[in-house]
């Protein structure tokens, strides 16, 4: 079953919350001197952001993970912004945006030679 655009955007969003949060429970327990405990559930986030890439519609990893990466890079400013509660700066959005421009294009790019 093929995805629309929208819905695989959808699911790298997904992905991309699950992956930081993972990845924020580790910066948590070793720079910020929280709990160990924090591993755990960063662990199983981790788990469920690696399920929810390989339901991207795609015909190859290597291409998923590329679209993907320009949604991490903004949804990354996002948590930067909602969750640490530091603004990107207008360098940080610039950025951003070049990224999804550049996921949009890998996404929706003509295939075939």
């Amino acid at each position: 079953m093929e995805r629309t655009q929208g819905a695989t955007l959808g699911l790298y969003g997904a992905a991309a919350l699950a992956e930081i949060a993972g990845c924020f429970a580790f910066w948590a327990w070793i720079r910020l001197d929280r709990s160990a405990w924090l591993v755990l559930p960063g662990v199983a986030s981790l788990c469920l952001f690696a399920w929810l890439l390989t339901r991207a519609e795609a015909e190859f990893a290597g291409r998923a993970y590329a679209a993907y990466g320009g949604v991490y890079i903004a949804a990354s400013l996002l948590w930067l912004w909602l969750v640490e509660g530091a603004r990107p700066d207008r360098w940080d959005a610039a950025g951003a945006l070049i990224c999804l421009a550049g996921a949009a294009l890998i996404l929706a790019g003509p295939r075939g030679g």
